[in-house]
């Protein structure tokens, strides 16, 4: 939309209405010290037609996503959105619905979240799963809160090999102290998180352990081993799942001994939309119910028999009670969440294996022809899924910089979260990635390594 300024006989109508003669006048109330003298240090205006011309020319700087090879993954996924995902949620009569707040004129908006709550407690093999929430990040922090409500021990360990942007939001929102959260390391062979260290951790303060599965490095857990840990000192066991297509081949965290189940469903139905939204999503056992946070749509009938839908257990109403609520989120990514659905329902539990063997296979290929390379090598035994983690003998962010001038975006350089694994890069592939890709990809990453050491050796 064109951006119209105020006239000079609008502004006059406005300071006479405020009471005052000048906008100056109108301003004493701050204090000068806030206050900038002059004017801003900033370029003169454009017109209209000539910033639009200025930034169509930046934009054209731009490369698009069908020019560029992605391996770029740590809990953002590209995967491939059949268009009737698109088509269906651009309907009206989902496009613009929000909260329900009147069932008796939302039963379209109410069952398909009720579709979306039984995707995912099927997905995450867990008795009842909530309306979504805002992102992976928050639901994580929520489920520690609630873990903390549920068993009155305000402790929680934490992987390190859990991402480390959710780490950082858990502890905004616990506020806690360094005597509440407790980082429980990685094994440096592995990258799986090291199950003796939790157990050694544990005490009467422990009310959850905190897990992802694959983690951060695309390794896999021993989530069932950690589970007996865990439950053993009478504290819940929290598994993060950031790539949920992962779960087409592995056992569910519910049957791994999961007690609340929470992670991004990004990976259905929803690009990746340069950060958001995203759609966060929490399941658990039915014991713990009553503490789980958001909204929950629950089937019912209506006075004449008929199947119906209607918000239960918690109204929206009472998260005004702020410190006092079960939680402050209250409300949900509707329309994030009916695209997941929608994916879901087109890939069937049969599409979902058959998919999650496409990107099991893709990585297998990727990290072996990758492997081969001189100066590179994976840098961690464990099985993974689709994402894993490469030593490289050449500096990661050259090696970044290079391959992006070849439109290839290489993954990530883990030494902006982990000091200790400088050289190392996260690399995902899926089902989006063509072996030519792969095949590209490892050719100009073997030129750029060869180039580097040769000019190190100078």
């Amino acid at each position: 939309m064109p951006y119209i300024p105020h006239t000079e006989t609008e502004i006059e109508e406005m300071l006479k209405s405020a009471g005052a003669d000048s906008i100056e006048e109108l301003l004493t109330c701050l204090p000068a010290a806030l206050r900038v003298e002059g004017r801003l240090k900033l370029p003169e205006g454009l017109t209209e037609q000539a910033l639009k011309e200025t930034l169509a020319g930046l934009a054209a700087k731009n490369r698009g996503s069908s020019e560029q090879s992605v391996f770029l993954g740590a809990g953002a996924y590209a995967h491939y959105i059949p268009s009737a995902v698109d088509h269906i949620i651009s309907r009206s009569e989902f496009f613009t619905a929000y909260t329900p707040y009147q069932p008796e004129l939302s039963q379209g908006t109410l069952q398909a979240v009720f579709e979306y709550q039984s995707f995912v407690a099927r997905l995450t093999g867990m008795d009842v799963a909530n309306a979504s929430l805002y992102d992976g990040a928050s639901a994580v922090a929520e489920a520690v809160l609630m873990a903390g409500r549920i068993t009155k021990r305000p402790g929680v360990l934490v992987s390190r090999a859990l991402h480390p942007e959710y780490r950082e939001v858990t502890e905004t929102y616990l506020n806690a102290t360094p005597e509440d959260i407790h980082e429980i390391p990685y094994c440096p062979d592995s990258g799986t998180t090291f199950v003796d260290a939790i157990e050694t951790a544990l005490g009467e303060s422990i009310g959850s352990v905190v897990i992802q599965n694959p983690n951060f490095f695309g390794s896999i857990e021993e989530l069932a081993r950690i589970a007996t840990v865990v439950h053993a000192n009478g504290s819940l066991l929290i598994v993060v799942v950031n790539e949920p297509v992962s779960l087409g081949i592995l056992k569910s965290p519910g049957e791994a001994g999961a007690d609340i189940v929470v992670g991004e469903n990004q990976s259905f139905g929803n690009a990746l939309n340069y950060g958001g939204p995203y759609l966060g999503f929490m399941a658990c056992r039915e014991k713990f119910l009553r503490q789980m946070p958001g909204r929950l749509v629950g089937e019912t009938v209506d006075t004449e028999g008929r199947r119906a839908f209607c918000l239960t257990f918690a109204t929206r109403e009472q998260h005004i009670r702020r410190e006092r609520a079960t939680s402050n989120i209250c409300t949900n990514h509707g329309l994030t969440a009916l695209a997941a659905s929608v994916h879901m329902a087109l890939l069937g539990p049969s599409g979902l294996v058959e998919l999650a063997e496409l990107n099991l296979s893709k990585a297998a290929y990727l990290r072996d022809k990758l492997n081969e390379i001189e100066g590179v090598s994976v840098a961690f035994n464990s099985p993974v899924f689709n994402e894993f983690v490469l030593f490289t003998d050449a500096e990661p962010d050259a090696v970044l910089k290079a391959l992006g001038k070849r439109g290839i975006v290489g993954g990530l350089s883990l030494s902006r979260f982990y000091p200790e694994l400088h050289g190392h890069l996260l690399v995902t592939a899926t089902e989006v990635n063509s072996k030519a890709d792969m095949d590209a990809f490892a050719v100009a990453l073997s030129s750029i390594v060869e180039a580097e050491a040769a000019t190190a050796g100078e």
